[in-house]
């Protein structure tokens, strides 16, 4: 079952449209990467999405739509975004950033349960709880960027170019976390990456958007094995 339904989605900012007419789905507890080049308006899918752009088509979350609502609404129906270029409150601590994540609930035992859970999770956090989140390396950003982001305990997370940045070796853990996170949790995740290979190997379903729209689509094991497809769109 789709737990996001995307029909004839377009966004664009000002005059200058940059998605045009996109349809996709997204089934609930998968894993979902949407692939492309520099440009091609994964990012702007993505902050449609969340609300952080006006979009115009049909875009339903477990049934109920997301056109027109505010990326606050978005959040408290249960989607969290994080950004590309990762987005923490580099002024706050590790551990003020994750209560920032959890704004929108009441439930404190809850949020001090979660904080505790995600550090056991990402060690390093714990590690650094009490630092400035902008004196971490990038690689513990992006994993502070993607815990305050699940401390919404959101049914779907969108993750605009994880690995952008990274050392190889960080990002394999980062992805492997990624990968446990939703075999454990359940959370269905949307993830924007120029990594095909590593973003791939982590999906069960991929598109490729091209100038704006899909150029491809199906099962990623599928994309990864045929080579005239890697050529073609996926540059490995």
């Amino acid at each position: 079952m789709a737990l996001l339904e995307v029909v004839g989605l377009c966004a664009s900012y000002g005059p200058v449209a940059v998605v045009h007419g996109v349809d996709f789905e997204i089934p609930e507890h998968d894993i979902v990467v949407l692939l492309g080049a520099n440009g091609a308006g994964k990012t702007t899918t993505l902050r449609a999405l969340s609300g952080m752009l006006p979009a115009t088509g049909r875009v339903d979350f477990d049934g109920r739509s997301l056109v027109g609502l505010t990326a606050d609404r978005v959040c408290a129906l249960g989607i969290a975004h994080v950004p590309q270029g990762r987005g923490t409150f580099n002024e706050l601590t590790v551990a003020e950033n994750l209560g920032v994540g959890a704004y929108l609930r009441k439930d404190s035992a809850g949020i001090t349960k979660d904080i505790d859970h995600w550090y056991e999770v990402f060690p390093v956090l714990g590690q650094r709880h009490a630092q400035l989140a902008g004196n971490l390396s990038g690689g513990e950003q992006q994993m502070l960027a993607i815990a305050r982001a699940l401390m919404s305990r959101p049914r779907l997370l969108l993750l605009d170019e994880p690995s952008l940045g990274l050392a190889p070796l960080i990002t394999k853990g980062l992805f492997e976390r990624l990968t446990e996170i939703n075999e454990t949790l359940g959370t269905t995740m949307f993830i924007v990456e120029q990594n095909a290979n590593l973003a791939l190997g982590v999906a069960s379903y991929a598109h490729v958007l091209e100038a704006g729209a899909i150029a491809l689509a199906g099962p990623a094991a599928d994309l990864a094995a045929d080579d005239s497809v890697r050529r073609a769109y996926l540059g490995f």
